[in-house]
């Protein structure tokens, strides 16, 4: 062998087989060790999952004032005046009755003039189409005590009524005009009740939602 022969012999090959035998145990030894952690992770979050019991809901601070009114109502106007009432958890715990639209007039007029009461502002009225009945809400608040609950009624479809809280509230005035309007809930006793936003002549009520647009491209 001549002397340069000998010197590329001891030269180390880049591709040595113990080299990337080494490497590749170094990877996997970092692949089971991650793995074991993921796993041991796992199973220490579902064993608390199992071992925590769920505690149960605190009552709402606001469960008192509700039954309060529902009772008060029952009690100054009739037993079957509030038809339910529960608290509405995804808006702060407020308030919901269900009032008989029989005596929604009585009802109204004890909300606003009721010395305990007093709700003084009504903030908003929405008028929802269910497909099998109407509702419309009034959304009520009282100045004085900073309360706030809102009161639903529901009617047929075919002969959607709810009578009129313009004359207890006279911010109901356009918004119940706005519900005759695009949803056809008619409100007797109101001192206005005509179209607000589509024309006199117009057909159909185009928020119920089996109405049928003249062009449905507009």
């Amino acid at each position: 062998m001549s002397e340069e022969q000998g010197r590329e012999a001891e030269k180390p090959l880049v591709n040595d087989t113990p080299v990337d035998a080494e490497r590749e145990a170094k990877l996997k030894a970092a692949a089971e060790a991650r793995a074991a952690r993921t796993a041991a992770k796992e199973k220490a979050e579902a064993s608390a999952a199992e071992t925590v019991p769920e505690l149960p809901k605190a009552p709402s601070p606001k469960q008192p004032e509700l039954d309060k009114l529902a009772a008060l109502i029952k009690q100054e106007i009739a037993e079957s005046a509030v038809e339910d009432f529960y608290l509405n958890e995804l808006n702060g715990d407020m308030p919901i009755l269900i009032i008989n639209n029989r005596y929604w007039r009585e009802v109204a007029k004890l909300l606003k003039e009721h010395e305990e009461l007093k709700f003084n502002y009504l903030r908003n009225v929405s008028g929802v189409d269910y497909e099998t009945h109407m509702e419309v809400v009034y959304h009520l608040l009282s100045l004085d005590s900073k309360r706030e609950a809102a009161m639903k009624l529901r009617t047929d479809r075919d002969a959607a009524s709810v009578f009129s809280a313009t004359p207890v509230w006279a911010t109901a005035n356009w918004n119940e005009r706005e519900i005759y309007d695009l949803l056809g809930v008619d409100f007797p006793g109101h001192p206005d009740m005509r179209r607000i936003m589509m024309p006199d002549d117009w057909v159909g009520h185009p928020l119920r939602k089996d109405y049928e647009p003249i062009d449905p491209e507009v």
